[in-house]
């Protein structure tokens, strides 16, 4: 019980300094918190320059751990992310040089600027935190975060990311700009420096693996637990969707919520954690009709729509 009171605290702390960095994004940060302790992978799609990079990088220095940073372009090859096998003459054997995926964070920036084979070179290690080169297989360090920023997929030079791939994201977030009491804040900061650069180290990554550990046993009740499948199959039924919620979505919310309540010092899931991070986990796994895009219908408004119709559980058993 001391341990679970250390790490909230802890979990406390990190969201502190990541708040001393980013300025007035309290509630994005705590979702990009939730995923990584949740034991999920992030897509930070914004336009440039509101700070997605930055938060990445203060994040993984405030968690520590390994830390490698891939700036996509279309030039980019798969190798180029996991590695490749190099013969060694004085060995006379093929010998493996790890790519930049060897990491307990990995920053895979402007990742819709990378090809689509390029991109998918990404989805073994983020469902199974391994990567295979020339037929042999590789473990990645553990745990493995995905933090992947984008660019919209309107603007020039970009690539759709696969389906398959965005599965695989726990949540996609935006930051968005800054309101103007935290820009004018930002424009006169005497420090020069970027935000990252101010972040403190306050844990590690053991402190992770041990607080994802405890994220696991935070309980969902029968009732919560059926609320958050109706949900995922209701965005499957409706009418306007070709391409819905996939039973990884449902373990992904799940596993979402159950970081919401630990980070509330919660030992049980509510039916508003499920509420609240729903948009965020299976707002960018929705493939509309293209009648439903023509008419102006987003991801965002489904779901809405979904949790609009589906009746609340109030009564839960503890």
């Amino acid at each position: 019980m001391e341990t679970r009171l250390a790490d909230m605290q802890l979990c406390s702390s990190i969201l502190n300094s990541l708040n001393s960095c980013i300025l007035g994004k309290q509630e994005e940060i705590e979702r990009l918190f939730i995923a990584v302790i949740g034991g999920g992978h992030v897509l930070l799609e914004d336009v440039p320059g509101t700070g997605k990079t930055q938060l990445v990088k203060a994040l993984s220095k405030t968690i520590g751990g390994q830390f490698r940073r891939i700036q996509c372009n279309p030039d980019l090859l798969p190798t180029d992310i996991t590695g490749v096998s190099i013969y060694h003459p004085k060995q006379e054997q093929f010998i493996f040089r790890p790519g930049p995926v060897m990491a307990n964070v990995l920053l895979a920036d402007e990742i819709n600027r990378a090809t689509t084979k390029t991109q998918s070179a990404l989805l073994e290690a983020m469902e199974e935190g391994r990567v295979t080169v020339d037929g042999e297989t590789y473990p990645l360090p553990e745990p493995f975060i995905l933090l992947a920023t984008q660019n919209p997929i309107e603007f020039e030079g970009t690539y759709t990311l696969p389906e398959a791939q965005l599965d695989r994201f726990m949540m996609k977030l935006s930051l968005g700009y800054p309101n103007e009491a935290d820009e004018q804040r930002m424009v006169l900061s005497s420090e020069g420096n970027h935000p990252s650069d101010r972040a403190p180290q306050v844990s590690n990554i053991e402190d992770i693996k041990r607080i994802q550990t405890q994220v696991l046993g935070v309980h969902i009740d029968e009732a919560v637990g059926q609320y958050l499948v109706q949900i995922i199959r209701a965005t499957r039924e409706h009418a306007s969707v070709q391409l819905g919620g996939s039973p990884r979505a449902a373990i992904a919310l799940a596993r979402a919520a159950r970081a919401k309540a630990f980070l509330e010092q919660r030992a049980f899931v509510t039916p508003d954690d499920v509420k609240a991070l729903a948009p965020f986990v299976l707002s960018h796994r929705l493939l509309l009709h293209m009648e439903a895009r023509m008419n102006g219908l987003h991801a965002e408004d489904i779901v809405g729509q979904v949790l609009a119709q589906i009746k609340v559980p109030v009564r839960l058993e503890r």
